[in-house]
């Protein structure tokens, strides 16, 4: 499902092909004892089922986000013309019909996931591996509506077109899969993990996401808009998934406490 988006391109295939290794590496590091601090199959459909169909309990404050998501997607749309001649500039290979840099795209995205991975593994962590349960699932998520918008709107892209409004001409420009997954993955890292580092972590984690864009509109693969598009798809995908694993660490408890003469049995349950 994810190839698609660069079926005519063997540099952006190797890219996307990349990040999906890396993704892959990190599912199969995840030992046994951890494996509950990433994300269960059962977890992972029923999160799915409520990812899809969100919209449905959308209360006023997501509608207005939303709103205000299409108002920033249209204003981008409005430049999208003047943008792609800044950095394609009318040069002979500005409607090459290929572009070659997917691999190097992927990257800054892949080494954030393999980071994770490797640092979770290295202090046997288990919110690291939380953490990394959540980029994976964040991304998966996000690559899926990416993929249906994709085949929805059929956009081409600028380097097949110099008309920002060809839509339903099945192309997969609109949205970036690069963006949407590099802000998921970056999301998802800038907002866990201690707060004492919460400034250093957004840097990185949202540095990733804007660098990844900028490659994208700067390589001639995507539209402004593509990129806005594939962003607010990654963060809205990465604080679902986050939301997810929060409330799922809320559950009740039980146990039995020593007393002098006996036992005491001690529960917790929310209340929220």
């Amino acid at each position: 499902m994810l190839i698609r988006e660069h079926i005519s391109t063997p540099g952006a295939i190797r890219g996307v092909a990349g990040l999906l290794a890396v993704t892959l590496l990190a599912v199969l590091g995840v030992s046994p004892k951890c494996a509950a601090q990433a994300v269960q199959p059962r977890e992972a459909l029923e999160d799915a089922k409520l990812y899809f169909t969100a919209p449905l309990r959308w209360d006023q404050g997501d509608w207005l986000e939303f709103g205000g998501t299409l108002v920033a997607l249209g204003i981008a749309h409005q430049y999208d013309d003047n943008i792609r001649t800044h950095f394609a500039d009318d040069s002979a290979d500005a409607l090459s019909g290929s572009a070659s840099n997917g691999t190097e795209d992927a990257l800054p995205a892949a080494v954030l996931v393999a980071g994770t991975w490797l640092l979770a593994g290295v202090l046997d962590d288990a919110n690291g591996y939380r953490e990394l349960g959540s980029m994976l699932e964040a991304t998966v998520l996000s690559a899926a509506s990416t993929e249906i918008l994709k085949y929805s709107l059929g956009r081409e892209r600028p380097y097949d077109t110099a008309d920002p409004d060809k839509w339903f001409h099945s192309g997969d420009s609109f949205p970036s899969l690069h963006v949407s997954a590099a802000f998921a993955i970056g999301t998802v890292f800038a907002e866990s993990g201690n707060d004492k580092y919460r400034w250093a972590r957004r840097i990185l984690g949202y540095g990733v996401g804007a660098a990844t864009a900028y490659l994208r509109v700067d390589h001639n693969a995507h539209w402004t808009s593509d990129v806005v598009a594939g962003a607010a798809l990654g963060l809205a995908t990465a604080r679902f998934t986050m939301n997810r694993r929060e409330n799922a660490d809320v559950h009740s408890s039980a146990m039995l406490v020593p007393m002098d003469r006996g036992l005491m049995l001690t529960f917790a349950v929310p209340l929220d």
